[in-house]
């Protein structure tokens, strides 16, 4: 399989469940998708799947020979789009936005082989943050300043995010950023990995 992302996490989920992953990271303007599908109307979880859907497309179109997964995520709160934050500053203004409130975050795929979609698949968790006070938000962002900027929100729940929250309510696959068994399910439906 080849993942259209450069996402460490993605691709250590894929060879956990023991599939052969090589990478290729997509080379698309991510944001102008996003906004012309916000500019549409579209809810997220048809944002995170179009975005999905535009990688491996991309990627498939260059190796056509593969099955490409593209995927993406995305952070929504009140009909307000996240991404990920830019700087420090940011972090720490987007992590006082989602502080005591709970958020959803919708991880989409895609399959594509030839330029062509064989299918996708999205899956969304509810993430309650617990209220965040000034003096933790500076120690967590001083105990992991790379975990600020690398991932949308502001966090990665498999580090120190961990101790952002209050509850999930979801998969944890899909919280990382892949709904990881639907991947798997539609890749035996394919024939793609052994039933």
């Amino acid at each position: 399989m080849l993942l259209a992302s450069a996402s460490v996490t993605r691709r250590a989920m894929l060879v956990a469940a023991g599939l052969p992953v090589d990478i290729q990271p997509a080379q698309i303007d991510e944001r102008a998708v996003e906004q012309a599908q916000v500019d549409a109307g579209a809810p997220s979880d048809t944002v995170a799947a179009t975005l999905a859907s535009a990688k491996a497309l991309h990627v498939s179109e260059l190796r056509p020979d593969r099955v490409v997964l593209g995927a993406d995520q995305t952070l929504t709160m009140n009909g307000r789009a996240f991404h990920k934050p830019a700087n420090r500053a940011d972090a720490i203004s987007q992590l006082r936005d989602l502080s005591g409130r709970t958020h959803q975050l919708t991880s989409a795929f895609a399959l594509a082989r030839g330029g062509a979609i064989l299918g996708t698949g999205s899956a969304t968790a509810l993430m309650t943050m617990r209220a965040l006070s000034d003096d933790f938000l500076g120690r967590y962002l001083n105990a992991g300043p790379e975990e600020a900027t690398a991932s949308v929100g502001g966090y990665q729940l498999e580090r120190l995010g961990s101790h952002l929250f209050s509850a999930v309510a979801g998969d944890h696959f899909t919280v990382l950023g892949l709904p990881l068994l639907a991947v798997l399910a539609m890749l035996r439906d394919l024939g793609a990995v052994a039933e």
